[in-house]
């Protein structure tokens, strides 16, 4: 029955109610948290989409993509809060109620911004593929975060490790996501938490993320980038122009870490290079891979389990760290528990819990 177009339209309508009702029902617990979680889920989901079109479309092992997280955020971070009228008097004089551009505005700049240091990124990096390219993403992503790092000195543009703080909420059709909402119909009378209303505006990113993604995929472009994949020489062979090809994977991957980030600044209302560390990077190219490289609803998958999984264990890392008296912490614990269960995931599923149809069709024969 699923199968028909009715069954399928009826399965979309129920994943929808679902998706709206479901930090309805975690927040009738009484508790924030989980719905918390969720939003930290979707951010990540926004951007292992964004990293899928580099290695997943275009094939280029990309390991310093939380650069281009950490760009949106900060540009944001700057725009949106009263960093920069506080250290320069000269900004102060120019905005003296405070830099307070609308968040579409920003989000923007950020993308394109983000975009053009993808390009940059990508450049000098053409001619290598695999190891050696892995190899200078990483070493670029570490430089983006030892330069936030330190740009306190001589001129406070960044804040070093400090951060910045006091970033401004995002404002959607009059209503400030970071207050309560409430609606009143009639007698009955419902009151939004700020990390619902976050829950909804990051759910429509994701849902437009995946809808680029998929006309992406089946564009000329996109199968130019499945070309390169697949077999760079035999591309440029049948006159593909790889080199703009690569640099456009770069941009516009980038381009989702860029909104990705603004998203996170917003949500957070604080950011500092703490939160851009390599390990970021590689947990967002694990969900990548361990969902299924270049299937997106896999991908979807690998960034929802992978961003879940951590507070998921929390609840059976307390009871082995009191059967241990103590000896393991929590921490430890969950952290293995972790990387064992993705190394039983990549032994049974080596292409991924949910990949490619063209992979399974491959392994097949």
């Amino acid at each position: 029955m699923m199968n028909t177009k009715t069954g399928k339209l009826i399965l979309f309508l129920l994943a929808g109610a679902a998706l709206l009702l479901l930090p309805i029902l975690l927040q009738s617990t009484g508790s924030n948290s989980w719905v918390r979680i969720l939003d930290i889920a979707l951010l990540y989901v926004l951007l292992a989409l964004g990293l899928n079109i580099v290695v997943g479309y275009a094939g280029l092992l990309d390991l310093g993509y939380i650069a281009f997280f950490a760009v949106g955020a900060y540009v944001f971070a700057l725009l949106g809060s009263p960093h920069l009228t506080d250290t320069f008097p000269a900004i102060k004089a120019m905005f003296p109620e405070g830099i307070h551009y609308s968040i579409w505005i920003v989000m923007i700049v950020a993308a394109v911004i983000a975009g053009i240091v993808g390009m940059i990124l990508g450049a000098p990096t053409l001619k290598l593929r695999g190891d050696y390219l892995a190899i200078i993403t990483l070493g670029f992503g570490e430089i983006i975060r030892i330069f936030l790092l330190n740009m306190d000195r001589p001129v406070n543009i960044t804040n070093g490790p400090k951060g910045i703080s006091q970033i401004d909420t995002i404002s959607v059709f009059g209503v400030d996501l970071g207050k309560r909402f409430t609606v009143e119909l009639g007698d009955f009378t419902y009151t939004f938490q700020p990390v619902t209303l976050y829950y909804y505006l990051f759910l429509f990113f994701v849902i437009l993320a995946i809808i680029i993604s998929y006309r992406l995929q089946d564009s000329r472009i996109g199968r130019a980038w499945m070309a390169i994949r697949e077999d760079e020489i035999a591309a440029k062979a049948m006159g593909l122009n790889t080199r703009n090809l690569k640099l456009l994977a770069f941009g516009m991957g980038a381009s989702f870490g860029g909104v990705s980030g603004v998203l996170f600044a917003s949500f957070q209302r604080f950011v500092s290079p703490e939160s851009f560390s390599l390990m970021e990077s590689i947990m967002v190219v694990a969900m990548v891979v361990l969902g299924g490289i270049g299937h997106i609803p896999g991908v979807v998958l690998g960034a929802l389990l992978l961003a879940g999984l951590p507070e998921l264990l929390r609840h059976v890392a307390h009871p082995l760290t009191a059967m241990t008296d103590g000896r393991l912490a929590p921490e430890i614990l969950r952290q293995l528990l972790i990387a064992l269960a993705m190394v039983v995931v990549m032994l049974i599923r080596p292409k991924g819990l949910w990949p490619a149809p063209e992979h399974g069709k491959s392994l097949s024969k």
